[in-house]
């Protein structure tokens, strides 16, 4: 039988290679889905441990903006800023 000329090794019995590594788990931070329409570019902005608002901006034109968290606001995870 001739050699196998691949420069790597898989042990199946360790399960150890390519498809064995897990992905990291999923982020459970909450964020919010922003298109600045200024720029037309998608953000997801996440909110700082402790703070009472999502802020960020334009990565483009520099545009602020600011979400705050409260009583009364909407369940809506997605945003456009104009």
């Amino acid at each position: 039988m001739p050699s196998d000329p691949r420069d790597y090794k898989l042990d199946l019995a360790t399960g150890t290679g390519p498809a064995a590594r897990q992905a990291p788990a999923p982020s459970h931070r909450p964020f919010l889905s922003v298109h600045f329409a200024c720029c037309n570019v998608y953000l997801r902005l996440y909110r700082a441990p402790g703070a009472a608002e999502y802020t960020g901006r334009c990565p483009r034109c520099g545009k602020s903006v600011k979400f705050p968290v409260g009583q009364g606001g909407t369940h809506a995870r997605a945003f456009r800023v104009e």
